[in-house]
């Protein structure tokens, strides 16, 4: 029921709503896509952007986060791939995790996506919780752990523990809410997090 249940049920006009973020659905992972660069941020300054893919390439104008369990999200690259014991011990151990970083020119039109607008608050907030996902060395870079899914992806170290209590899924939607977003009372499958998606700047 909590996946047909939003969490917030009125929503309050806002002003100066000119930023976007959008959020994508492959079928098991949401991922957060937000401008590589706009008048608020800049993740040429936090991230090497040219280095994200096997191929260096510094022409992206969005980048995708995704979080999940290490082992379960670097070997499974769609539905077909999953396995069995791959997913129990994701659900039901302490697994260590990675941030799932890539690259567009353009916004994905292969995959399900949503976007709605924020103020500048708000996307900051989101931003700062994107950025506190990872982990970082001694001199306060992220930590690149291997190569993606496709040429334009990069796996990178991040905090925090994968379980069925909280996934994927409870990450991008935990941060939607930093900005301000509605997200389902269960937010746990990408599809809930796109039914609720809506924010008061919409």
């Amino acid at each position: 029921m909590g996946v047909f249940i939003p969490r917030k049920w009125g929503y309050q006009p806002k002003e100066n709503c000119n930023l976007v973020i959008c959020i994508s659905n492959t079928g098991i992972h949401s991922n957060i896509i937000v401008p590589t660069k706009n008048y608020v941020f800049d993740w040429h300054k936090y991230i090497s952007v040219e280095r994200i893919g096997i191929e260096n390439f510094n022409d992206y104008n969005y980048l995708s986060f995704g979080w999940g369990d290490r082992d379960f999200y670097m070997s499974t690259p769609s539905v077909a791939d999953l396995r069995l014991s791959t997913t129990f011990r994701a659900l039901f151990l302490p697994t260590p995790s990675v941030i799932y970083v890539q690259g567009y020119q353009l916004i994905p039109d292969y995959l399900e996506v949503k976007c709605i607008k924020v103020n500048k608050n708000h996307y900051l907030e989101l931003i700062k919780f994107i950025q506190a996902t990872f982990k970082v060395n001694n001199q306060g870079r992220v930590i690149r752990i291997g190569n993606g899914h496709t040429a334009n992806a990069g796996f990178y170290d991040a905090l925090g523990s994968y379980s069925i209590l909280r996934n994927c899924n409870t990450w991008a939607a935990e941060a939607l809410r930093k900005a301000d977003v509605n997200t389902p009372l269960w937010d746990g499958l990408s599809t809930a997090i796109m039914l609720h998606l809506r924010s008061d700047c919409d």
